[in-house]
């Protein structure tokens, strides 16, 4: 098979065997038209931009003898008077006929003009890049068409460098891109889709401070450079980072399961949804043990840990848990800060607080931000794996040493942000409102007022609508608050 090369060293290849295609001149000829990319190109021009200026009196004819070498380089086996079919007379001059997979800048252009969804972009960015040899046409670099199409091509290989990197990054991939990115940007540092990508990355690494300093230096290069600001895009993304509300992408796909594993597991587990959960504890002895005890209980599994507030919102963002296991009382930044980031964001993941009793005040201001309960560091695994469950399908579990605590502590007190007066609630969600303060399941609740578990859930989700409230914690604390339920009602009070 006939190939050519351009995005490199200028070659024709027969069969992965270079040809010789003569002297510097006549290459260019070849190289020339390859750039018109299988459009005749006129005599005249081919004279005129190869000899700017100043062509010899004979270069009709020698530019007809370069053609003919060539022909004979490219189809040895073609018979005198046979029509060339490769490098082919295309009045008013010639043309290349090749196919977009035998030239490689033209495979290339191809490729980076790919639509679709990232696995697929990114494959094809893949390709694209890997056709790269060295710079495009660097031996015609003097010639002024060829330093063109060169430009051309590189302003498609850097836009191919940034659509791999978004691609990638919709793929959950921002770790392994943040190198190339830095290098990407440090080379071109005009161009702002090189920062964006590069304070996304850094940004989703849960490395927030690096993104934002990124940016500053694009400001920095750019006020030197162009006495400009930021573009308003670059501006938009400083602002959405500072306040958290970047739209994370989905977590890649899992690849799926070989025959062998599919055939061998059971029917169930292939439905069965593994929570993942991420510890946050400054003490390495706790987060062992949750370690452990995440490893040896089927359904959940460790997403990550972290030792402080900030780390426990970087690895938020990078390993999106489903729920989140979080100290109340951390260095850096304290469990109840860290919570209220982590529940402000897109998508938040359930926060359960753990607690060796630590200020009823936090506690307090915890379940008002929206946590989904507290354990004590000191419960049985079961408690955690109960607190766990519970959170992820949208109920709390407080343990019942908490709650007596803190309710007989809060009960009744006015508060500016307690949610507004129960004037106007109907008896049925009135009730189910106690029930649920008293630590009753849906499932309970019905049992307990003759309802299906459905319909408890819809009041259940009506309160919270009601109230202003996106949590079931949050209406426990509206029970007492509202003195609808007192601490001498609560009865139990362990699984709310």
């Amino acid at each position: 098979m006939l190939t050519f090369t351009a995005l490199g060293p200028f070659h024709a290849w027969s069969d992965g065997v270079p040809l010789d295609l003569g002297g510097q001149r006549q290459r260019a000829v070849l190289a020339r038209l390859l750039v018109a990319g299988g459009r005749a190109v006129p005599v005249h021009t081919l004279i005129d931009e190869l000899w700017p200026g100043d062509p010899p009196a004979q270069a009709l004819s020698t530019i007809q003898g370069y053609v003919s070498r060539l022909r004979r380089a490219l189809e040895p086996g073609r018979a005198p008077r046979e029509e060339a079919e490769v490098l082919v007379s295309a009045a008013p001059g010639y043309a290349l006929r090749a196919a977009p997979e035998q030239v490689d800048s033209w495979r290339f252009e191809g490729l980076v003009k790919t639509e679709g969804p990232p696995p697929q972009v990114w494959a094809a960015m893949e390709s694209a890049l890997g056709l790269w040899r060295g710079p495009a046409l660097a031996e015609f670099a003097e010639l002024t068409w060829a330093a063109t199409e060169a430009g051309r091509l590189e302003e498609l290989r850097l836009i191919a460098v940034e659509r791999r990197a978004d691609a990638g990054l919709a793929l959950g991939r921002a770790t392994s891109l943040v190198a190339d990115l830095e290098a990407h940007a440090s080379a071109h540092p005009l161009r702002e889709e090189a920062w964006r990508l590069l304070a996304l990355a850094l940004y989703r690494m849960g490395r927030q401070g690096d993104a934002l300093a990124a940016l500053r230096r694009a400001r920095a290069v750019w006020r030197d450079e162009l006495g400009l600001d930021l573009s308003a895009g670059l501006r938009r993304l400083e602002a959405d980072m500072l306040a958290q509300r970047l739209e994370e992408p989905p977590p890649p796909p899992s690849s799926a399961p070989s025959p062998a594993s599919s055939s061998a597991a059971p029917a169930a587990a292939a439905d069965e949804r593994v929570l993942r959960v991420l510890v946050a504890d400054d003490q390495a002895l706790v987060r062992a043990g949750l370690r452990a005890m995440l490893d040896s209980e089927d359904g959940v599994a460790l997403a990550g840990e972290a030792a402080n507030g900030e780390e426990a919102i970087a690895g938020v963002r990078a390993h999106r848990p489903d729920v989140v296991l979080l100290d109340i009382q951390m260095p850096h930044l304290d469990g109840l800060a860290a919570a209220r980031r982590i529940l402000a964001g897109e998508r938040p993941p359930k926060v359960v607080m753990m607690t060796t009793f630590g200020s009823d005040e936090n506690l307090y201001a915890a379940l008002r931000a929206g946590v989904s309960g507290f354990v004590l560091k000191t419960s049985a695994p079961e408690q955690f794996l109960a607190a766990i469950r519970a959170a992820a399908v949208g109920d709390a579990l407080i343990d019942p040493a908490v709650t007596t605590r803190l309710i007989s502590a809060f009960a009744g007190r006015t508060d500016p942000a307690s949610p507004p007066a129960l004037a106007g609630l109907s008896d049925a969600r009135l009730d189910v409102l106690k029930l649920v303060a008293r630590g009753l399941t849906n499932r309970q609740i019905g049992q307990t007022l003759a309802l299906p578990e459905e319909e408890v859930s819809a009041l259940v989700k009506s309160l919270l609508d009601h109230l202003g409230l996106f949590d079931r914690a949050q209406l426990v604390m509206a029970a007492y608050e509202s003195g609808l339920v007192t601490p001498g009602d609560m009865g139990h009070f362990s699984s709310l």
